[in-house]
């Protein structure tokens, strides 16, 4: 597959194994978070408030949970692509188009699964999914921001909750994890190669925050595909029959 980063098409193996060249400085990419944060508040509190309300309602389960927990990530993905990438981003990226384009047609697929066929289940668990998903959840929610402020670019310079592509993506992750039933492997496509390009990019410019991005794409795709394919995925499904519409 070929990615384009600025004016040059590159390979994802590529991408992950030399250094790339960047069209911006750490400089512009921060400014371009200072001035995407600053047009768009309040919207960072409203995104962090949303997330919560998904995370709550996988403990209180309602006949629109499932309905609602998509929605929200269907509206993270879709501000995400629409307003950061096509908006904001592109100023200093062409690339910045494809990606919001990706992100639009993500937030449309939850919208779609999540939705309007009500094809996700979201509970909370205590087994293994459960904790790693509730890890990278927390740490989109509170540890991101605060890796970031340490590291010298805290708000307004900052990627925020719910209106930024990475700790979108990690949050994601978390929630997914916290399924009960099978998640479409296409489903994950777009968060996990966003999770590559996002890593890479972000570790040239120094937002080592990021690193949990990788982990997050790894680790919860590796963990989601194999509950599809295994015995624990089987139960996984069957403990999803009992999803109220």
């Amino acid at each position: 597959m070929q990615v384009s980063l600025g004016n040059r098409g590159v390979s994802i193996p590529h991408l992950l194994s030399c250094p790339i060249e960047l069209p911006f400085t750490t400089e512009q990419f921060l400014g371009v978070f200072r001035d995407y944060n600053r047009a768009i508040w309040p919207i960072q509190i409203v995104a962090f408030l949303l997330g919560l309300c998904a995370v709550g309602l996988t403990f209180r389960q309602t006949p629109w949970s499932n309905r609602t927990i998509g929605g929200v990530l269907a509206a993270f993905w879709g501000w995400v692509g629409a307003v950061y990438h096509l908006t904001f981003f592109r100023e200093i990226n062409s690339a910045a188009v494809l990606f919001g384009v990706l992100f639009v047609v993500q937030g449309l697929l939850f919208a779609y699964v999540g939705s309007v066929q009500n094809g996700l289940t979201f509970r909370a668990r205590a087994d293994l999914y459960g904790w790693v998903g509730g890890l990278f959840m927390a740490y989109a929610l509170v540890i991101y921001p605060v890796i970031g402020a340490h590291l010298g670019h805290g708000y307004p310079q900052a990627p925020m909750f719910g209106v930024a592509p990475c700790p979108t993506t990690i949050f994601t992750f978390g929630l997914l994890l916290w399924t009960t039933g099978r998640v479409p492997g296409w489903l994950l496509v777009i968060p996990t190669l966003w999770a590559l390009i996002g890593f890479t990019a972000a570790l040239r410019l120094g937002i080592f925050e990021d690193i949990g991005l990788l982990v997050a794409g790894l680790l919860g795709a590796g963990l989601l595909l194999y509950g599809n394919h295994s015995d624990h995925g089987i139960r996984r499904s069957k403990a999803s029959t009992g999803a109220t519409a």
